[in-house]
Parts: C-alpha cells; sequence; structure tokens
C-alpha cells in the first residue's frame, strides 16, 4: 500500500468527525431510535450508516459519481426520494412509543407492528441522504488526489468513515439512551417530536 500524506490524513480524520458527528438525519435517527427502543436494538441501524457510507464513498470516488454528472434527472430523483423518506421516518419519530411508555396490551401490540430502522434501511438511506452527499463531494473536491494513487486514497477515506461513522452514529444513539432514562413519557412525545421536526427542517438542505 503507497505511503499516505501524514498531514492529509490528520486534516481528513478531523473533516471526518466533525461532519459526522454533527447534527443531521443520521444523527437525529439513531438518537430517536435508541431513546425509543434502546440501543441493542438501534445498532443495526448504526452500522448501517458507517458501512452503507463508506461504501458509497467508494463507490462514488471510483466512477459511479459519473453517472450522476451525466444523468441530472438521477440525481433529481434522489432528491425526491430522499425526501420522501426522511418524511415518513419524521411520522414513524413522531408517532413512536417509547419501549416504557405503556404496559397495557394495546401498546405492546403497537409496539410490535414498529421496529427502529434497521441496517439495510440505513444504509440505502445513504445514498438519498442530502447531508451524505455533502460529504463526498466535499471530500472528492478537498481530499482526493493527494497521495501517489488517487483510489487508494478513495478507500482509505471509506475505511476511515466505516470506523468514525460507527464511533459518532452510536454516540448520538447513547445521547438517546440518555433521553430515554431522563424524560417521563409525557417528554418523551415532546422529544420524539422535536427530532422529527428536526428532520423535517432537513430538507430545506435538498431544496434551498
Amino acid at each position: 500500500m503507497p505511503e499516505l500524506n501524514t498531514e492529509w490524513l490528520l486534516a481528513f480524520v478531523i473533516f471526518a468527525f466533525s461532519t459526522a458527528g454533527t447534527p443531521g438525519p443520521n444523527n437525529a435517527i439513531m438518537a430517536a431510535s435508541a431513546a425509543n427502543w434502546g440501543f441493542a436494538r438501534t445498532l443495526p441501524g448504526v452500522f448501517g450508516i458507517s458501512l452503507g457510507f463508506a461504501f458509497m464513498i467508494a463507490a462514488v470516488g471510483l466512477g459511479l459519481g459519473e453517472i450522476f454528472r451525466l444523468h441530472p434527472r438521477l440525481a433529481l430523483a434522489l432528491k425526491i426520494a430522499g425526501s420522501l423518506f426522511l418524511l415518513h421516518m419524521a411520522w414513524k419519530i413522531a408517532t413512536a412509543r417509547p419501549e416504557s411508555s405503556s404496559a397495557d396490551a394495546n401498546a405492546r401490540n403497537d409496539r410490535g407492528r414498529r421496529h427502529p430502522p434497521g441496517f439495510f434501511r440505513m444504509a440505502a438511506f445513504q445514498w438519498i441522504n442530502p447531508k451524505g452527499w455533502a460529504m463526498v463531494l466535499s471530500m472528492l473536491g478537498v481530499y482526493a488526489g493527494h497521495n501517489a494513487d488517487p483510489r487508494t486514497d478513495m478507500l482509505v477515506m471509506a475505511a476511515l468513515f466505516a470506523v468514525i461513522g460507527t464511533i459518532t452514529a452510536a454516540f448520538w444513539a447513547g445521547l438517546g439512551v440518555l433521553a430515554g432514562k431522563w424524560l417521563n413519557a409525557r417528554q418523551m412525545v415532546v422529544f420524539n417530536r422535536v427530532m422529527a421536526t428536526l428532520l423535517v427542517a432537513s430538507l430545506a438542505l435538498i431544496w434551498v
């Protein structure tokens, strides 16, 4: 494997933590999921984010991004799909019942029909996540091509994001767990609605 530029590597790690760790659709969904369904049931979604986004970096950087440049209608279709998915997730979060919010049979049956976002759903969401596309395009424009082999750059960035994305998504899930423990049932309803509102507000990143 070619030797990597140390300054480049450090700069990219800082970039990765600062972008993956700040509020956005992924982190809001993980926080709300963990608050309502617990950390263990949210972990598949955490790994879906980190591995799905890492695959996206590698695929776009190694040539798939050219398809979207040549076919702008495909990019528009992804924006529409991303908007619909975020609205769907916002509705699920806004109407979610915490695991401990009710002990009656109807609540248990309702929870049985509802599930936290899993691995494949969150991995697929990376392709329609507006923040994710902004991050990938930033990487291509700023961090690719600083070492001997640009392909190595993309693979290293993908591997780093697989690790860093897991850490940051798990951190937000942990915040959600704390919220679920500290807040009573009525406060959890407010928390869910705030998270849902943040998701809807994030649509501005797509259309404005």
